[in-house]
């Protein structure tokens, strides 16, 4: 199926994609849909039953960074290079929603939740964050049916100068933590090398993880109190939430650019260079 995506596209690069949640419905192959986000800033909507595009709705005027549907798959949101975050329906193919507020820095998460009617006091059924390299996340609570799109919190994590002789700094990666309600982890380039747990109830740090590095890919596990952190240096390591000893994986070739549990926990996906492993969780 990649293949046939990247061949109908083939002057532009596809630089992020996601798969369409499965439906209250029956999971059959007529309902299973990829979203890709390419360098022209375009959007394009796949069926994988048909190898063929659906979709194509051009939001963003610069290259696409990071790209998630809601939860329900009724919307999907696309993060640019240019720090825009458009807000599109792959029904009408209608842009809705373009937030500015991380301009100027492009976005290297998003990611989507759901939440109950009166969390955090907001109207809306969804949660959703971005991140952009700039060391900013933002968190927004959702109503599309009824056009709201209201801040939540908006984040920025200090750092010093970058270092000599760095090309690129780590990522800023943020995910909501799926065994913690109201919680969200992020990594990236800052004072200490850790990952911090923030409260959006208590609007504060609960705690920290420290790591050996800066983290260049992030993952939790849905099904246990787990995360997947992967590392410049080849490193891959499973890390017991709050606390507990991690344990450490080699078998990479080059930066671990990429970590994705699958929606069960059982198996987690991760990626360098020339290497996508699949890795079997065993154990309590």
């Amino acid at each position: 199926v990649p293949c046939v995506i990247v061949s109908l596209v083939p002057p532009q690069s596809c630089q992020c994609l996601a798969w369409k949640p499965r439906s209250m419905g029956v999971w059959g192959a007529e309902s299973q849909h990829v979203v890709a986000g390419y360098s022209d800033g375009t959007v394009r909507v796949f069926s994988v039953s048909r190898t063929e595009m659906e979709l194509k709705m051009h939001p963003h005027a610069a290259a696409l960074t990071a790209i998630t549907y809601s939860t329900d798959g009724e919307m999907i949101l696309s993060g640019g290079k240019d720090g825009l975050v458009a807000v599109s329906s792959p029904r009408t193919g209608m842009t809705i929603h373009v937030l500015a507020d991380h301009k100027g820095s492009p976005i290297t998460a998003l990611q989507c939740t759901r939440k109950q009617y009166h969390d955090f006091g907001m109207e809306g059924g969804e949660l959703w964050l971005a991140t952009s390299s700039d060391r900013r996340v933002s968190v927004w609570a959702s109503d599309w049916l009824q056009d709201k799109c209201e801040l939540l919190d908006w984040l920025s994590f200090p750092a010093p100068a970058g270092p000599e002789g760095l090309d690129s700094l780590p990522p800023s990666l943020a995910a909501f933590c799926p065994w913690e309600h109201g919680v969200l982890v992020y990594v990236g380039f800052g004072m200490h090398k850790e990952a911090l747990f923030y409260s959006l109830r208590k609007k504060q740090v609960l705690r920290k993880i420290s790591l050996p590095a800066f983290a260049t890919s992030l993952s939790l596990s849905p099904a246990a109190p787990f995360m997947a952190i992967g590392f410049g240096d080849r490193l891959l390591r499973l890390q017991p939430c709050p606390a507990g000893d991690p344990q450490d994986y080699a078998g990479h070739d080059d930066t671990v650019h990429l970590c994705r549990f699958a929606p069960s926990g059982r198996r987690l996906l991760t990626a360098s260079h020339s290497a996508v492993l699949v890795w079997e969780l065993t154990g309590g």
